[in-house]
Order: C-alpha cells, then sequence, then structure tokens
C-alpha cells in the first residue's frame, strides 16, 4: 500500500488512499533478446556473413548485395530460404566469396526485395517490371511490390537517408499505378553489415530515478551553436560529449536526447530557407537500432556507433544518466499517401514490404492503415513479432549503446490490446507491449540499482488514448496533468478554475494519478515545458504561438492553440519572476523534475511552440548570455543543488501516512496564509491562489529540520504567518522569486540564508511570487 498524504480536516479527499491493482501475469518472455538472431551478422571468424529477416507472409525474399550504398547496381543477390515454423528467411554469404567473386572488399550494404500473394514471383521479372503483379494491396493488407529495395529492420547501421541531393524523388518507394514499377534500388538506404564494435560506454549510473533532474535536449540543437566547440564537431554526438562538464555543473543527472534513431533529415540541409517537409526533431523512424549518421562527425561505416559510445562514456564519466526519446508507435514510412486514393500508394522502404500487418496496425478489412498518432499508421504494438523489434531494439541500445532509459513518444498506442479494426488502451492486459518491455527489461528499482528507467508520454489521439495516471506498473509518467495545471494556476487567474487542492496534489507527488496502482511519487516526471511547445522564457512572454514567422524562426505549421500562457502584460521583471516561480515550482516538488535544454538560460523560440521543422540557428541553443540569463542560469544551478542536497524533496513514497507501529507522521502539512491549517473549504476554493506548506526534514534525515514553501499566485501581495520551525530552530531565506531579488544571488550560497525569524513572523510576499525558507 501507499502513504497518502495527511491532511488536517480531510482537505483533500482525492489523496486518501486507494486499493493497489496487481497486474495480470506478465507474458512469457522469449528465450533470448532476439533469440532468432535477425539483420546481418559476421560469424566470429568474420568468414561468413549470415542474413535473417522475418516475414510470415513473403513468398519469396532475395537479399541484394552492394559495393557502395548509392547510385550503383548490385553486386550479387542470393534467394534467402525460408524456416516454416520461425517464419525466419535466411542465407550465409561467404566473405571471400563476395570479394574474390563479386568485388566487394570493403563495407557490405544490402537490402531485400520481396515477393508475396499480391505480386507473386516470375521467372521473367525485372527490376523496373511490373511482371507478376496483381494488385498493391490485397484482402488480407499484403503489399509486397519487389522493385522496391528494403531495409533490414535489424540493420546495425545504414547507409543514408532515402532522400539526398543525388536522389530527391520520394515516388521511388511509392506504390500505386503511377510508381509501382520504379527500381527504388540505386537511391535507396542499404543495411552496413556492422562488425562488433567493442569500445566501452563507460560505468553506467545506478542513481535511482527519484534523484534524479532530467535535461530533455536536441543532439544537433545542443551544440551547433556553441563556438566554444570545434567547428567539425558542432551538432554531433562528440560534440555533444564535450558538455559533459557544463551538465553536471549545471546539476542535472540525465541528459535526454530526442530521437537519434535513423530518421530522414540530411535533406534539411538542401535549402536552409525552406522548411517544407524538414524534420528536425526526429519522430519518424526509419531503423530501430541505427544511431543516426547526421549526427556523426565520423560518417563511415561504423563511425556513428563508436562516436554515440564514446558521448556516452563521457556522460556517464561525468555521473550523468543517457535516455533517448524513441518512437515506436509509428514509423517513418508514414501513412497514405496525402492527395492520393487513401488506398494504393504508400511507401515500401522497410517493414510494410516485408510484412504489412505483422508490422502495422490496420482497418478491418486491411486495405487502410489504423491512426492513433495523425503522423502515419500506427506501429502494431499488439503483435508479439512487432514487439520483439521494440524489446530487441530496446535491449541493444541499453547493452551495447549503453543507454540507462527511454522515453517513449505517444505510449498510449504501447498499451493497445488488438492488431486490426480497432484501439482500446488497456494496462492490465498481459500481453500489451508496455507489461512485456517491464516483463524482458526489468525497471530501475526503487533504491536504484541495475535496470532501466522508463518515462512514457501517456497519451495519443482519439479513443482512450489519454492516460495520464493510466499506465501499470514500472512505468514513469510524463505529468502533462502537473503541466496544465501549475500554468493555468501562475498565467490564467479568474479564467481557469485551479482549486489549492488541484496545486497540492501535484506539489506533492499526485498521489491521486500514481498511488492507486502502487507506484510512487518518482513515477511522475513534472515539466513546466517541453520540447513539445513553448520554451520556459516564451511561456511567460506570448500569449499565443508565433509559427508563422518567416525563415529561421518559422514557418511550422501545426502547434497547440492553447497554451496557458501570459506575457505578465509585457513587463520584463515580471517575465523573469515568473520563469524563476515556475522553475521553482519543479525543483520543490515530489516527483522528477525535467527541463528543456536552454531554459537554464531563458532559452526563447520567439514565440514559436511546435518548432519540429526548423532545423535553424533561432533553434538551437545559444551559449552566449546577457545579465538576465546568467543571472537565471545561477538561479536554476542553485535551485537544483539545493534539490539535491535536500532529500525530504524527494520522498520514497508518498508523504505522510501511518507508519507501521500505527504512529501519525506528519511529514507534510499545508497552510493558509494568516497561518492555520488548510482545511477542506479552503482547499476547494477555486478563488483563493495562495498555499503554503511545511515539510518535516528529520522524517528524511535532511539536513534541515524544516523545509517552508509559501505561493502567492494573487494579483498583490499577501502576508504568510510562518509555522514552527522545529524546537530551538529559527526560519531563514533560501530564495524569493520576487522582483526585488533579481540578480546572481537570487538563490543564496548555502550558509548565508537570511534570517527570517521564529513561529508567528510575518512574511510580505509579493505577487505571483515563491518563498523558499528552511529551518536551522
Amino acid at each position: 500500500m501507499f502513504n497518502p498524504i495527511r491532511l488536517s480536516g480531510g482537505a483533500i479527499a482525492c489523496l486518501l488512499s486507494a486499493l493497489v491493482l496487481s497486474l495480470a501475469p506478465a507474458p512469457a518472455a522469449h528465450a533470448a533478446i532476439n533469440t532468432h538472431n535477425l539483420g546481418a551478422r559476421y560469424d566470429a571468424s568474420q568468414s561468413n556473413i549470415t542474413f535473417r529477416v522475418y516475414s510470415s507472409r513473403a513468398t519469396r525474399i532475395e537479399v541484394w548485395i552492394y559495393k557502395t550504398p548509392a547510385g550503383a547496381q548490385q553486386a550479387v543477390s542470393y534467394v534467402l530460404t525460408k524456416d516454416a515454423a520461425s517464419n525466419v528467411w535466411s542465407k550465409t554469404a561467404s566473405v571471400a566469396t563476395l570479394k574474390n567473386t563479386y568485388g566487394i572488399t570493403g563495407t557490405v550494404y544490402y537490402g531485400y526485395r520481396a515477393w508475396g500473394p499480391n505480386w507473386p514471383y516470375n521467372g521473367g521479372w525485372t527490376k523496373g517490371s511490373g511482371i507478376g503483379f496483381v494488385t498493391d494491396v490485397d484482402a488480407a493488407g499484403n503489399r509486397f511490390n519487389p522493385n522496391k529495395l528494403l531495409i533490414d529492420p535489424y540493420a546495425l547501421e545504414i547507409s543514408h537517408d532515402p532522400l539526398t541531393p543525388a536522389c530527391t524523388d520520394g515516388t521511388v518507394y511509392a506504390s500505386g499505378a503511377a510508381h509501382r514499377n520504379k527500381d527504388s534500388g540505386p537511391c535507396a538506404s542499404k543495411g552496413i553489415v556492422l562488425a562488433p564494435v567493442a569500445t566501452s560506454t563507460g560505468s553506467k549510473p545506478t542513481r535511482a530515478l527519484k534523484d534524479d533532474v532530467i535535461y530533455e535536449v536536441h543532439v544537433r540543437g545542443l551544440t551547433k551553436n556553441d563556438t566554444g566547440v570545434p567547428a567539425a564537431l558542432r551538432g554531433t554526438y562528440a560534440g555533444a560529449a564535450l558538455k559533459a562538464g557544463y551538465l553536471a555543473g549545471l546539476g542535472v543527472t540525465v541528459v535526454e536526447f530526442l530521437p537519434v534513431q535513423e530518421t530522414q533529415n540530411d535533406t534539411n540541409d538542401v535549402d536552409p530557407a525552406s522548411t517544407a517537409g524538414d524534420n528536425y526533431w526526429g519522430y519518424m523512424t526509419l531503423n530501430y537500432f541505427a544511431p543516426d549518421r547526421r549526427y556523426a562527425s565520423d560518417r563511415t561505416p561504423g563511425g556513428p556507433t563508436r562516436e554515440w559510445k564514446a558521448m556516452v562514456k563521457a556522460f556517464h564519466d561525468a555521473g550523468i544518466k543517457v535516455y533517448v526519446d524513441v518512437v515506436y508507435n509509428h514509423t517513418g514510412e508514414g501513412g497514405a499517401w496525402g492527395g492520393s486514393d487513401g488506398l494504393t500508394v504508400y511507401n515500401l522502404q522497410s517493414w510494410r514490404g516485408l510484412d504489412n500487418p505483422t508490422y502495422y496496425s490496420l482497418t478491418a478489412d486491411r486495405q487502410y492503415s489504423w491512426d492513433n498518432t495523425g503522423v502515419g499508421g500506427n506501429y502494431n504494438t499488439r503483435n508479439p513479432i512487432a514487439q520483439n523489434l521494440i524489446v530487441d531494439s530496446l535491449a541493444y541500445w541499453r547493452d551495447a549503446l549503453g543507454v540507462d532509459g527511454f522515453r517513449f513518444d505517444l505510449a498510449s498506442v504501447l498499451g493497445n490490446t488488438c492488431q486490426h479494426g480497432c484501439f482500446n488502451f488497456d494496462k492490465m492486459d498481459a500481453g500489451n507491449a508496455l507489461n512485456r518491455i517491464v516483463a524482458e527489461l526489468p525497471p530501475r528499482p526503487a533504491a536504484g540499482g541495475a535496470g532501466l528507467d522508463l518515462i512514457a508520454e501517456p497519451w495519443a489521439i482519439g479513443g482512450n488514448s489519454y492516460q495520464v495516471g493510466g499506465f501499470p506498473s514500472g512505468w514513469a509518467e510524463w505529468n502533462g496533468i502537473y503541466r496544465d495545471s501549475l500554468r493555468k494556476k501562475q498565467n490564467q487567474m479568474g479564467v481557469a478554475a485551479v482549486p489549492p487542492a488541484e496545486l497540492a496534489n501535484r506539489f506533492a507527488g499526485s498521489s491521486d494519478l500514481y498511488g492507486d496502482d502502487g507506484r510512487r511519487p518518482w513515477h511522475s516526471i513534472n515539466f513546466m515545458v517541453a520540447h513539445d511547445g513553448f520554451t520556459l522564457g516564451d511561456l511567460y512572454a506570448y500569449n499565443t504561438k508565433q509559427n508563422n514567422q518567416p525563415w529561421p524562426y518559422g514557418p511550422s505549421d501545426g502547434g497547440d492553440d492553447n497554451n496557458h500562457s501570459w506575457d505578465q502584460a509585457g513587463i520584463g521583471a515580471h517575465q523573469t519572476r515568473a520563469a524563476r516561480t515556475g522553475l521553482a515550482f519543479l525543483m520543490l516538488s515530489a516527483g522528477v523534475p525535467m527541463i528543456t535544454g536552454g531554459d537554464e538560460a531563458l532559452r526563447t523560440q520567439f514565440g514559436n511552440n511546435n518548432v519540429y521543422n526548423l532545423d535553424s540557428p533561432a533553434n538551437w541553443l545559444l551559449w552566449t548570455r546577457d545579465a538576465t540569463e546568467t543571472n537565471h542560469q545561477a538561479f536554476a544551478s542553485r535551485l537544483i543543488a539545493f534539490r539535491k542536497a535536500h532529500p525530504a524533496l524527494r520522498p520514497a513514497n508518498f508523504y505522510s501516512g501511518v507508519d507501521n507501529n500505527g504512529n501519525v507522521m506528519e511529514q507534510l502539512r499545508w497552510f493558509k496564509p494568516g497561518g492555520a491549517q488548510a482545511d477542506t473549504a479552503y482547499f476547494t476554493n477555486p478563488n483563493n491562489h495562495a498555499i503554503a506548506w511545511r515539510i518535516d526534514g528529520s522524517e528524511f534525515g535532511d539536513p534541515a529540520s524544516a523545509i517552508y514553501v509559501a505561493y502567492n499566485g494573487w494579483s498583490g501581495d499577501v502576508n504568510f504567518n510562518l509555522p514552527w520551525p522545529g524546537a530551538g530552530k529559527q526560519w531563514y531565506r533560501v530564495t524569493d522569486t520576487a522582483t526585488w531579488n533579481e540578480g546572481p544571488n537570487a538563490v543564496v550560497v548555502p550558509g548565508s540564508e537570511a534570517f527570517i525569524g521564529g513561529e508567528g513572523t510575518l512574511y510580505g510576499l509579493q505577487a505571483r511570487s515563491l518563498l523558499l525558507l528552511i529551518a536551522k
């Protein structure tokens, strides 16, 4: 059972204890990670290469091998043999034969061509012909087309993006009458047969998730603008490695990279001033194993893998975990082509051309993609084979590439319980991908140690996909309710009704969301902003999104229209005050705080709240600092340090409750400004905009016997009557986010806290400000 917050007078009923749900038995784990040895692998002596690929519906598969990645014809092709029991197709090729007979003396590049019921094999077929064609899609959902060279889903690196300056015509990958006979081979991305890369990723930090501070950032955007990084390394893994010391100095303990698995992004540089079709964020994955070549300074075969591992080691050596944002809800093959009939014209680049109904969720008639993502058809997360790929690739990034945790994009899709013709999220379903991931890739224990940190973005589009607080045991979540509630209270007084009870829930770890299935405060990833939306500075500087600006600030389509933002009447001092207060919310709340790259220095996206397509200097992090930015960075760093120094802010369990001896543990108490403990009437009234709380540090072995936080969300000053600091103790100020407290010492150095007074002292707190005191 969990320990609920104890509130005098039963002020917050929703925080009372609830039953812990027990998950259904976990699905049977497969015998080993990648038990079928899929992919292309050298044997121990590197004398032979075995190609292995899954397809339950193909009638013929060939592997085509190339000397060069693009622009040339194949050197040789081999027919694969199917194992009927496993549906795995395989072929072993001699390295000596490839070299001596076919002249392949360097890197081996390869791809697959597949035939099936909708396009049976015919011996008269040649590249670019329609011989054997029956239909683009048959009644079973098959979309085989041998004119399309397919990326191996288990390739460890791929040669290049599908679209390059030499290959700008994306229709070569499409089906449909106008495109089905186009041979994609000369342009298509090829798998690289990669020899083992034995370099180290260092010692993984084993710190408990509850003790982490997450820094979400784009690996290219982190250093592309940084003149302190050598020009050749800016925007690369090697460049990011050089920021390990900076991030450690800032105090963050996790760097969470936006997607770094291969995606189409080299064309971003073809016409920098054009944003149409650009993919900066990277949420359109083309391969789940390969580190993206674009972020490597060494793009030779094996270079991206080596450079990634060296970067991870640099972060590990600095005590920083590395997380990767992964996208298993859809793929870069996308859905039906816009402007087409929605039926026949689809890209065939990998999974769709090998086994469409296995890898994608389809409509009930198997003719169309099922789309819960808004960016293409759903990946078929309920299919065991498709799940294998998820688990196998996660294990590869964990074991071979040194990753410590993952953030899962639109993760509700991983909770789907049916394959075709429907969508239903059910955390109790033992066979969904969420429960299988936890069963086979164990999460890190509560107290720290070996294991993965698993974080869900707990929503998708439509159906019952909005699941904040609804994920199974083992999963942490982006707490979107935390973000929305605190933004509303801070920016929309008189517009959005947010009672103090709602704030209390969020500050105290959201037990109403995570306590009902045995999860803890640290399963709540708290954030005010993320990559998707305004920056922290922009949240308090713009009333509406500004997405239609010219390059390099836009244009960007989409973006949420309801941001709960406010420009603070255009007053600069009020904007920086609001940013300090918002950051203080994060660092003083139970749960795990996440900030976005640059928020420590009030980074701006110039009001653009959907910069997914802006691979531009305006969107990369800036590394010059004016006085305001320098001061905010000092504020952020010292506040992070305060959080790390005070375990009372990082509880392993929900505050208060009853111990094993039946004694009430008053770990946390809530107060009205006047000093009385908050009651139900006060907590439930949305017109009350001030709240304070006291945490008993002695319960946590905290160096402060008590911590006191007061928030004045009102438009005028409010006097707070301070509570008892403890026997023989007095209150001392760590920070006040008010406008009078601008400067480099807005958070004081430990030991220089200003004396405030004892119990009953009145403290006048400025409008829209937060106060932090410690007892000593």
